[in-house]
């Protein structure tokens, strides 16, 4: 009983963590788009608490050794959204958080997309989107026929599955059971200018993608618990990959932002970015 107590009070304690590295995450974001005045805040408030969950307590790397072979490896598939990634780098030890002051500004490191040869911790450049699941299926691939022991993880925009490239890396995934890779869809249905059903309908998503040969769940992309579990459960490298169909909320924390497709790109204002602190300090104090 007492070692069943200490292990869920780990978790919890954990999951608490990765809530404070979300809101930290969040914050960051808002302030750098803010500085900048350009970025894409909706995303980056949708998808903080899945990274927030992957770099606090799942993905197996050394920031002072970016490129350990025995590293996992993550690809930052929807690669707009560089504010919260950044900052999840940054939070990570990856490079100094006083770096992301410089965030899309003339000459720096932190560019409007992820750049592998200007910042440790970027597996692969990612900017049109359709680009990174296709690389993490050859990482996943390679550490197969290696019989290596990292797993690779591929984080995706639901509109970005309008991508061809995206349906072929899936169909070949499923055909090498590639059971090291897990590609997490942030799906808060909106995408630029439109929800993605009136641009070009996904659904039946799980149905689409369990048809291609994967293993699917559905989770609640802003419950650090629930991600928690199903990303840190071990996998094998000859099995199914798994799809996580991470249901998000655009600008998730944020309540003018929140569902708003105006907001996929967008900048907030002195009184918007007070607000939205004020917001998020009410949250993580309920």
């Amino acid at each position: 009983m007492g070692k069943a107590v200490a292990t869920e009070e780990f978790v919890d304690a954990r999951v608490a963590d990765i809530r404070r590295r979300a809101d930290w995450i969040r914050r960051q974001a808002l302030t750098m788009a803010h500085r900048a005045k350009q970025g894409h805040p909706g995303g980056d408030m949708s998808c903080a608490d899945i990274l927030a969950t992957l770099y606090s307590a799942v993905l197996r790397f050394d920031p002072a050794n970016p490129q350990d072979p025995t590293r996992d490896r993550f690809v930052m598939s929807k690669g707009h959204c560089t504010g919260a990634f950044y900052s999840a780098l940054a939070g990570a030890g990856y490079f100094p958080v006083a770096d992301l002051e410089t965030y899309l500004q003339p000459g720096s490191r932190l560019n409007g997309h992820p750049n592998r040869n200007y910042l440790p911790g970027v597996e692969t450049n990612t900017g049109p989107l359709g680009h990174g699941l296709p690389v993490a299926v050859g990482m996943a691939v390679a550490g197969q026929i290696d019989a290596a022991d990292f797993r690779v993880f591929a984080l995706t925009g639901d509109g970005e599955l309008q991508e061809g490239s995206m349906w072929e890396a899936a169909m070949f995934a499923g055909h090498r059971k590639l059971g090291n890779l897990t590609v997490i869809i942030d799906r808060n249905r909106l995408q630029q200018g439109a929800p993605t059903e009136d641009t070009n309908s996904l659904e039946p998503l799980a149905d689409k993608w369990a048809a291609f040969g994967w293993e699917v769940a559905d989770v609640d992309g802003h419950d650090p618990a629930a991600l928690l579990e199903l990303l840190s459960t071990p996998r094998g490298a000859n099995g199914k990959p798994l799809c996580i169909i991470a249901h998000t909320i655009k600008g998730r924390g944020v309540s003018y932002m929140e569902n708003q497709a105006g907001w996929h790109h967008g900048t907030p204002s002195d009184a918007q970015l007070a607000q939205a602190f004020a917001e998020l300090d009410a949250e993580l104090a309920a």
